[in-house]
């Protein structure tokens, strides 16, 4: 299974080499926008748009709405992965 990570363009660091900082849940890392820039849509223009990232790269422009429900479903997702290693925990040293 592969898992996009929305994250916001906020520094094209590289237009030449297609890289720009992407913000994601406050963490900021370069990733390649190759694939998301075109004529139409030059590295310069992808200033501010939401992005689904994987292994370092922007696959793809989603809405701000989109990137916000991800994030959040995500962040559930992560709580859930707690209370299960919570769980087993509890089963190791109460068998």
């Amino acid at each position: 299974m592969c898992l996009g990570i929305p994250g916001k363009i906020v520094e094209i660091t590289n237009a030449e080499n297609k890289l720009a900082l992407v913000d994601v849940a406050g963490v900021k890392r370069e990733v390649n926008i190759v694939c998301i820039v075109d004529d139409e849509h030059p590295p310069e223009s992808c200033l501010g748009d939401w992005v689904l990232i994987h292994v370092g790269f922007a696959m793809t422009r989603i809405n701000e709405e989109e990137a916000a429900r991800t994030l959040e479903l995500l962040h559930e997702l992560g709580e859930l992965q707690e209370e299960f290693q919570a769980m087993k925990n509890s089963e190791k040293e109460n068998p």
